[in-house]
């Protein structure tokens, strides 16, 4: 493939090159074999949405134009629709998965079985009165009672009204929901009423099945994301802005390199917390290692790198799910911990080759052929964390002596750790200087990136990169979540200098702030973040409601299941929502319709595809700007 279908990082073009040097199989090039004669091209009932294998019957395929519809009578549009809302419970299911462990985490941190401790008391009771949870007596107390609530919340049935979504949505879009009856329940009963309707003959109708999904969207965005977030800052500490460095070249071979890789920082964190002890480097030394080094990877990466600073253990973040295989490929890996998300099938192969240790910390996860594991469990994360540091300093003399590492590759340096809270902090308590910014037009409006990486129509990060460059020159603020993040964090942009690259009026706020122009805000699990940020923008302007605002959502390079429940909360949130590449419902043109040209008179929400980024950047301008004139600004 050619150089701008691998990446745009220097970083992984080389790493890319190596392995094809080795005769590896990779991504790249797996891409390119499912292409029919292009990379591109895939069968036309799959691009368009519109196959299903649900039952014995199919598979079926559905063509809108001529009423061809499944043998059940499922129509191009319900087929399409069902899809989606199935994907959307993966991704749901998975951020849920995320908010149990948090939650079982911070219980046993309570009862001081775990090496973590409440580093945020402040944040849990200002949460916590949020929620009008009582929050008399211990902070041991208070930590049980919040979570006993939030895990009955979590199982109410559909036909009770969450209150986790009451306390914190906003109260205009809370109507809109409730006239729109998509006003969730518990996020359990949500997934279970939207798997259920997926069943073959039960719900084939598109516009219902659009409705749970978004029912579902905002049971997760609120019962899931948020507490997961706000409840790893109460563990971890609130993301507050510093400096970290990126890329491949953050992996020293002469170090013994473990890596914690996926969605869970849990793991990761006692790793450095232990990593960290005089004795333990003193070990890897007398192993013949500098030292050990962890370095963070993807979205726990980010959890991680977020929240802490880096030092001489806590060395660096390589980047996004993509790039694992270049990863692999430096030569300089010893144990790589895979949690729940974003390991790959293809592992084994690449620990095979480069010599290191593959190991699942996750009952979710799986390798073929690697029956060595360890689940993470909160109680025991200290003997844990302490065997695969043993583990990581048993391979390095292997994996010194038989690869040979790839030298002299990049290192970036990027501003990290921006929240709600830091982001207030460096506005001086107050949302006033940045609303001032927006109303003088210095910043014409804010765009929440939040992205994969995908190889669709280019290469890794390489759209995400220009979407973010456009949108910065318009004058528009990024905050940067997802695997999205990482991709503007290696690619400079998440670095003061990157300023320069912006227009005149974000340029000066930028300098006089001393800040990028796009603000690493964090993990695709930040979304609910994000919404709660735009209500407070709400708040401060007067209410103004949130379709009106001059605010966009935009996922340049979405990839899986969580993108996809993610677009959709953005949706029922009533954001202008960019995505690209285009989603697998094009062959469903009423429901393109809906998603399209209705949802503004209903949801407010826009849906936008475009796979130029110009002319993607021009409209959410062209959007931003609408709302500015309705705002008066």
């Amino acid at each position: 493939m050619e150089d701008n279908r691998i990446s745009y990082h220097t970083s992984v073009k080389t790493a890319y090159k190596r392995i094809k040097e080795d005769g590896l199989t990779n991504i790249w090039d797996r891409f390119e074999a499912q292409g029919l004669g292009d990379p591109d091209k895939r069968c036309a009932f799959c691009m368009g949405g519109v196959r299903c294998d649900f039952c014995s019957n199919g598979p079926c395929r559905a063509d809108a134009s001529k009423d061809k519809r499944g043998v059940c009578g499922i129509t191009a549009d319900g087929m399409a629709m069902r899809m989606m809302l199935l994907r959307n419970v993966m991704g749901a299911s998975t951020y849920q998965y995320h908010a149990a462990a948090t939650i079982r985490t911070l219980r046993k941190t309570a009862e001081g079985k775990t090496p973590y401790s409440i580093k945020e008391p402040g944040k849990m009771k200002g949460f916590a009165e949020r929620l009008r949870v009582d929050t008399s007596g211990s902070e041991q107390d208070l930590v049980f009672r919040l979570c006993d609530f939030l895990e009955k919340q979590w199982h109410l049935p559909g036909y009770e009204e969450s209150a986790i979504v009451k306390a914190l949505a906003p109260e205009e879009r809370q109507k809109v929901w409730k006239s729109l009856d998509i006003f969730p329940g518990g996020i359990y009963s949500e997934m279970m009423m939207a798997t259920s309707s997926s069943l073959t003959n039960v719900d084939g109708y598109y516009v219902s099945l659009a409705k749970k999904a978004m029912r579902m969207s905002i049971a997760m965005a609120y019962q899931t994301q948020i507490v997961l977030e706000y409840l790893q800052d109460v563990l971890f500490g609130i993301p507050r802005p510093h400096v970290f460095r990126t890329d491949l070249g953050v992996l020293d071979p002469d170090y013994v390199n473990i890596l914690p890789n996926g969605h869970e920082p849990f793991m990761g964190f006692a790793l450095i917390e232990i990593a960290r002890k005089p004795e333990w480097q003193e070990k890897a030394r007398k192993a013949g290692a500098k030292g050990i080094h962890i370095i963070a990877n993807i979205e726990t990466g980010q959890e991680m790198i977020q929240r802490w600073e880096m030092d001489d253990v806590f060395y660096g973040y390589t980047g996004n799910w993509i790039m694992q295989e270049a990863v692999f490929a430096t030569g300089a890996v010893d144990v790589f911990v895979a949690d729940m998300n974003c390991s790959m099938p293809i592992d084994p192969i690449y620990a095979q080759k480069y010599q290191f240790k593959l190991l699942p910390v996750s009952d979710l996860v799986a390798f073929e052929g690697i029956d060595e594991r360890l689940n993470y469990i909160p109680e025991d994360v200290k003997i844990q964390a302490e065997k695969i540091l043993d583990m990581g300093i048993e391979n390095f003399p292997k994996r010194k002596s038989q690869v040979k590492p790839l030298t002299g590759l990049p290192v970036q340096e990027a501003i990290v750790g921006f929240s709600p809270e830091s982001i207030l902090a460096a506005l001086g308590g107050t949302l006033d200087p940045l609303l001032d910014a927006i109303k003088n037009g210095s910043i014409k409006g804010i765009a929440g990136l939040v992205s994969c990486t995908s190889l669709r129509d280019n290469g890794q990060d390489v759209h995400s990169v220009a979407i973010a460059k456009e949108l910065i020159k318009r004058d528009i603020l990024i905050l940067a979540m997802g695997c999205g993040s990482a991709a503007m964090e290696v690619s400079g942009l998440c670095d003061p200098k990157a300023a320069e690259l912006a227009g005149p009026g974000l340029k000066a706020v930028c300098q006089a702030l001393k800040v990028p122009p796009v603000l690493a805000f964090g993990t695709c699990t930040d979304t609910g973040r994000c919404a709660d940020l735009v209500a407070a923008v709400s708040a401060a302007l007067g209410g103004v409601p949130i379709p009106d605002l001059p605010v966009v959502a935009a996922a340049p390079e979405y990839m899986e299941q969580k993108a996809t429940i993610d677009a959709i909360f953005a949706l029922a949130f009533g954001l202008y929502t960019y995505v690209n590449p285009v989603p697998f419902v094009t062959g469903a043109p009423s429901l393109v319709k809906l998603l399209t040209e209705d949802l503004p008179g209903v949801t407010g929400g826009i849906l936008h595809v475009e796979q130029d980024a110009v002319q993607a950047a021009d409209a959410m301008l062209a959007h931003i700007m609408t709302n500015r004139k309705k705002l008066g600004i």
